[in-house]
């Protein structure tokens, strides 16, 4: 299937494609609070200095106390973690850029595992919960070379990687860990399931093609009606079908 440009002319797939690959700044996978710091000096703080500063002191936090975090110590990765997001406006169009959505994605898994495995959350919990997490990454990374792009809103309701250490920190506060790793958990699992369906049930499927088949005596083409096999064919005379895109293929003479 072909798409025309606003010119009226035909976008080639491979530009189509190209088009909907995601910058690098949608990879972050930032949320609002992230979104408004990096207008506050867009462009001014090189991104890949933030994340890896949030890493470290992330990391000498729950190193420190053995992942048991408590009180004020819950919400002080999420702090430092939000460094970064002074560097959401920035083009990333440096050679070490793209390490930036890496370091984020380690920073949040290393953040959710160790602080659930040390506060005795049920492991299967902690678990579920990174798998949902990670799927949702998965989709914003394999989408594009399909040619699609994960909408916006379903990025948005995710909560973003701020959000979802927010919650856990909220819930560590309260003392409801466990509770606040399922309800995000099944919360994630709902949205991803609602996306799925509803990218499967939009995906366009093509009519039959119906092969051209030649007269077994070569005196023209059988266009329908019943199929006979001519010598040598194990296909019964079926047409071929193609769906979603693939091509449908022509039986030999």
């Amino acid at each position: 299937m072909t798409e025309h440009d606003p010119d009226g002319g035909v976008r080639p797939p491979r530009e189509r494609l190209r088009a909907t690959v995601p910058d690098l700044r949608t990879l972050r996978d930032d949320s609002h609070v992230c979104a408004l710091l990096g207008r506050v000096a867009p462009g001014a703080v090189a991104p890949l200095l933030p994340a890896l500063t949030g890493l470290l002191v992330v990391g000498t936090l729950l190193v420190a106390v053995r992942g048991q975090l408590a009180g004020i110590t819950l919400f002080a990765p999420v702090a430092a973690l939000l460094l970064s997001g002074l560097a959401s406006g920035h083009p990333h169009d440096g050679r070490l850029d793209r390490l930036v959505p890496p370091v984020l994605r380690f920073t949040e898994y290393g953040y959710l595992a160790v602080l659930g495995s040390a506060s005795g959350v049920p492991g299967p919990l902690v678990f579920v919960l990174l798998m949902v997490v990670v799927s949702h990454h998965r989709d914003d990374v394999a989408r594009p070379s399909v040619g699609v792009a994960r909408p916006a809103w379903v990025r948005v309701a995710a909560l973003g990687w701020d959000g979802r250490m927010l919650v856990v920190a909220v819930g560590g506060a309260f003392d409801v860990l466990a509770p606040a790793y399922g309800a995000l958990a099944g919360y994630l699992a709902v949205l991803l399931v609602r996306e799925a369906v509803r990218s499967w049930c939009a995906t366009p499927v093509t009519e039959v093609c119906t092969t051209v088949v030649a007269s077994p005596r070569g005196g023209g083409t059988d266009r329908g009606g019943p199929r006979t096999t001519p010598p040598g064919h194990e296909d019964g005379g079926r047409p071929a079908a193609g769906t979603n895109g693939e091509a449908c293929g022509v039986s030999p003479t």
